[in-house]
């Protein structure tokens, strides 16, 4: 099984910015509905795109620093980076469909 990475203010710019594959940074709180709603969903992206892609969470309450420099305004964020900065970016809960065509689409 492909591991999900969780990710701080500490540790963000080298395991996101710096990685040498793209990142799907999920921003999320743990009292946020629709962010525990997708979680399943991207444990099934990390194994369906490993290699091709790490599937990372920021918990926004925890790293506020990364949350305001990336102007996260509302959860469930997810964001794409790749060769450092982001390349796309959606809010809210999506299906698995959704989800897949949002990272297909911009990888």
């Amino acid at each position: 099984m492909t591991d999900i990475i969780h990710v701080s203010d500490a540790n963000f710019d080298e395991a996101v910015l710096q990685s040498d594959q793209p990142v799907l940074v999920d921003f999320w709180a743990p009292w946020c509905g629709p962010c525990k709603a997708i979680a399943p969903l991207l444990e099934e992206l990390a194994e369906e795109f490993d290699g091709q892609l790490t599937v990372a969470k920021v918990n926004v309450d925890d790293s506020p620093e990364v949350a305001a420099k990336m102007s996260i305004r509302a959860i469930p964020t997810l964001a794409l980076f790749q060769d450092g900065g982001a390349i796309a970016r959606q809010t809210g809960a999506g299906s698995l469909s959704e989800l897949r065509t949002f990272v297909k689409g911009n990888l």
